[in-house]
């Protein structure tokens, strides 16, 4: 068996806001593995600024993992706990390998066509006119759910936002969501999750930064509305601090990026543990390319969850690998009429 990597540079159609800064470009990593004449790949999903395994030594890292590939998914999964990204694309790409369809990892009425999943659409931070912008495309276009990006503006032109919202749409018509990144400071954000309340919303993610696992356990605890931990799993290795972590904080839901936090064998462990201490959860991507949105979403499907999912983000680049997936009227479908752009996959994988 043979392994190699590639960097990819995904630029954004529209320059996209969040709490931490606009984004612009997203670099992304891919492992190809060839045996005989089967060849797999696998997408590392490194997110600057926010994924543990942001390091000088990435890179590195994954020269390793080329060198090193005889020794198997399960040893090398173990030598990685610290590059969750890269321990995810190790995961799809020797699915891939194994499949006689590289891009078939989890075949089910998904991959079939016979089933979408319900996903939630998503608002980018900006100022209000573009806000709105986006919530009238996404409204239009057949979202039932909508994910808003808060904490980057004005706390009041947001509230002002979500009430327009309200006025026009109630809570058994569109579900809000709304994701502060951890941009609330601790002393202010009971208050502002008073507010937030009036708009009877389905969960705020992160409201307050990570790492502060007493200020956000008196959170959850008081909250009038439900919190969702995000960033708080980013990093924790463990599963005895995981199940620390929960037992703690005690949120109501948890959101699981594969690549942020160890992949399909990662995700599937906090999901045992919060229901366990029955904690809901649902999983999101985490800006990947196409080729690791299908992994996520494939493996998502199989899991059985109703609630609407966070897997809306393959439009977003100018460069994407054209695939089988594509969103309508809320949901992501696998098309599987639609084709895989080989020439850069075929690229990729040289």
């Amino acid at each position: 068996m043979k392994a190699s990597y590639k960097k990819y540079v995904l630029d954004f159609k529209r320059p996209s806001g969040t709490s931490r800064g606009i984004l612009k470009q997203k670099e992304t990593w891919f492992i190809a593995l060839k045996q005989d004449t089967n060849w797999g790949i696998g997408e590392c999903g490194l997110l600057r600024g926010l994924s543990v395994d942001d390091r000088t030594d990435y890179e590195a890292r994954l020269q390793w993992v080329c060198e090193h590939i005889t020794l198997g998914l399960d040893i090398l999964l173990e030598q990685l706990k610290e590059f969750p990204s890269i321990q995810f694309g190790l995961e799809q790409a020797f699915l891939s390998l194994n499949r006689e369809n590289p891009f078939s990892l989890f075949p089910s009425k998904f991959t079939a066509s016979e089933h979408p999943i319900n996903i939630n659409g998503l608002i980018w931070m900006g100022d209000e006119a573009f806000m709105l912008k986006q919530l009238e495309e996404k409204l239009k276009s057949g979202f039932d759910c909508i994910k808003m990006k808060i904490g980057a503006i004005d706390f009041q032109t947001e509230l002002n936002l979500l009430r327009s919202i309200r006025k026009e749409f109630g809570k058994d018509r569109i579900e809000l969501r709304v994701d502060a990144n951890g941009a609330f400071a601790i002393k202010e954000a009971n208050d502002k999750l008073k507010q937030l309340a009036e708009f009877e919303l389905h969960s705020i993610e992160q409201p307050i930064k990570p790492n502060n696992w007493s200020a956000m356990e008196k959170l959850c605890q008081t909250t009038p509305l439900p919190i969702a931990l995000d960033e708080e799993l980013i990093g924790i290795f463990d599963v005895t601090k995981r199940k620390k972590l929960l037992q703690t904080i005690r949120p109501q839901y948890i959101i699981l990026k594969p690549s942020l936090i160890g992949g399909f064998k990662g995700s599937a462990e906090w999901i045992s543990l919060a229901e366990e201490l029955h904690i809901g959860w649902w999983i999101t991507s985490a800006l990947e390319s196409n080729v690791g949105l299908n992994a996520i979403a494939q493996w998502t499907f199989t899991l059985n969850n109703t609630m609407p999912q966070g897997l809306g983000t393959g439009s977003l680049y100018t460069n994407n690998i054209e695939s089988p997936l594509e969103v309508q009227s809320g949901k992501l479908f696998y098309r599987k009429d639609l084709i895989w752009q080989l020439d850069l996959i075929n690229d990729i994988c040289i």
